[in-house]
């Protein structure tokens, strides 16, 4: 059986299929799923890195601008909770993004804590020019999109039952 490589020259250890390993191989770092998404998130982050250069975007920059063309103006907190960014993350990449010309931020008239963002015409016009990029993702995955659509499913219900086990753990069950 091949070994698997992964960042760092490090290699996945072969195992016969149905034969615990020793408690000792559970704690290598090649049989952490938590490392195997944490190095394709960084593969990603490069990877978008380059392709949103021509747009001037960092990759979270790109998320808020995602859920302001689809969703329209939204309180910076409703931002955050889809975005699972707290404010001491999402402040900055905001005002980044004003400084930009991208959105603008209004406190709300109700209630002066809470603000919303908004789309400049800028920013709404960028929506055009940022269509090419899941397509250039897509391709650099080598993935189809069948392929994508079953990797985000999985990958939706990893995180839901992570969810869970969080609040699970917090709460105290083991």
């Amino acid at each position: 059986m091949a070994r698997k490589s992964y960042p760092g020259g490090m290699t996945a250890s072969p195992a016969t299929p149905g034969t615990p390993a020793p408690d000792t191989d559970w704690l290598r770092l090649d049989r952490q799923i938590c490392f195997s998404l944490h190095a394709a998130s960084r593969a990603f982050n490069g990877v978008y890195r380059v392709i949103l250069k021509d747009l001037g975007l960092t990759y979270p920059q790109y998320l808020v601008m995602l859920v302001l063309w689809e969703q329209g103006d939204l309180p910076v907190k409703a931002l955050g909770e889809q975005l699972r960014l707290d404010s001491g993350t999402l402040s900055p990449l905001v005002k980044r993004l004003e400084g930009a010309g991208l959105v603008r931020r209004e406190r709300s008239a109700e209630d002066e804590r809470s603000v919303r963002v908004h789309l400049t015409e800028e920013g709404s016009a960028m929506r055009e020019r940022a269509l090419e990029v899941p397509r250039r993702i897509m391709s650099a995955t080598g993935f189809d999109l069948a392929e994508i659509g079953e990797l985000r499913a999985r990958l939706d219900q990893l995180t839901t039952a992570l969810d869970a086990a969080a609040r699970t753990e917090a709460g105290g069950g083991r």
